[in-house]
């Protein structure tokens, strides 16, 4: 297997450190992109660069896809200079966070070529990207999930949800969905705290230490929060889309959504206060500005606005 020619179409912010560990794990790979710094960073490591995910599938297998919207997958997999026109390539790898449905379409299209799609959504950011620990989750043919086990294992821990495409995606909205939810909850409830009086890190500490805790207290708090980096790894633009995938989905399938709604307007007034490129950790001082407050560690205090 480690022979074979892979493929990756997008190496970003997540993608860049994937398909670093595909050329450490010793994968011929060659690469596409339209931010030339990342693809030059690849390149300098060993991989080889095309100049179109058409280009990429002639001469790869396996095509990875890590890309940021459900119109770009669509025009990197199927338009005029997609992967579905490889000659090469037999499988294609989604590991992008894009809806159950654009994934049934890709999937339905391919299928037509002889071509198998496999969706598989990570969970576990930039740290599980760079250290192979991301939760991985897939749907697609049993045959073709077999047969790529051993290129997504090197991301880390896979879950295989089933043969019906989209499955998996579904699945990657629900964990996303819960995961938004936990930090817009834990934001008001830490500036509620603040504005009372209460020290943010001595709160964190009796969250964690209860039935509160999440992964918000837990780990985006005391990293991004609380020393006012802003920098957990998760951009808003890419959170906002994901819960609002999430809520269009659901509404879909007349399953309401009242909580997720909520969340998804926090999502979209930090995003449009703060900008699609920042942190989603920056819904915090959305709820700062209205209680007049700032949440800090306790070296820095907790100030009035």
């Amino acid at each position: 297997m480690s022979k074979i020619k892979l493929g990756f179409v997008g190496v970003g912010k997540m993608g860049e450190p994937m398909a670093g560990r595909l050329i450490d794990a010793g994968y011929d790979l060659v690469i596409h992109d339209t931010d030339l710094a990342a693809t030059r960073r690849l390149t300098a490591l060993g991989a080889t660069a095309a100049d179109s995910p058409r280009s990429v599938a002639d001469s790869a297998e396996i095509v990875i896809v890590s890309l940021p919207s459900p119109q770009i997958l669509e025009q990197v997999s199927l338009g005029e200079n997609g992967a579905i026109h490889g000659k090469a390539m037999r499988i294609l790898i989604d590991i992008s966070t894009t809806g159950p449905r654009v994934a049934n379409n890709i999937a339905a299209a391919l299928e037509k070529e002889g071509k198998a799609m496999i969706d598989s959504p990570v969970s576990g950011g930039l740290k599980g990207a760079r250290n192979g620990t991301l939760a991985v989750m897939n749907s697609g043919p049993r045959s073709a999930y077999d047969e790529v086990t051993p290129v997504l294992e090197i991301f880390g821990k896979l879950f295989y949800m089933g043969e019906t495409p989209g499955s998996a995606q579904t699945m990657k909205l629900a964990n996303n969905l819960l995961a938004a939810s936990a930090l817009a909850a834990s934001c008001e409830a830490v500036v509620m705290g603040v504005k009372a009086g209460l020290d943010p890190k001595i709160m964190l500490d009796v969250i964690n230490a209860g039935s509160g805790r999440n992964s918000a207290t837990e780990d985006k708090f005391p990293k991004s929060v609380l020393p006012r980096t802003f920098d957990f790894g998760f951009a808003t633009g890419l959170s906002f889309k994901d819960v609002r995938l999430c809520v269009d989905e659901a509404e879909a399938m007349g399953v309401p959504m009242v909580v997720g709604s909520a969340v998804r307007q926090m999502l979209s007034m930090t995003n449009q206060v703060y900008g699609a490129e920042s942190d989603f950790t920056s819904m915090v001082k959305i709820v700062e500005g209205w209680a007049h407050v700032e949440v800090g560690s306790s070296e820095q205090g907790a100030a009035e606005a």
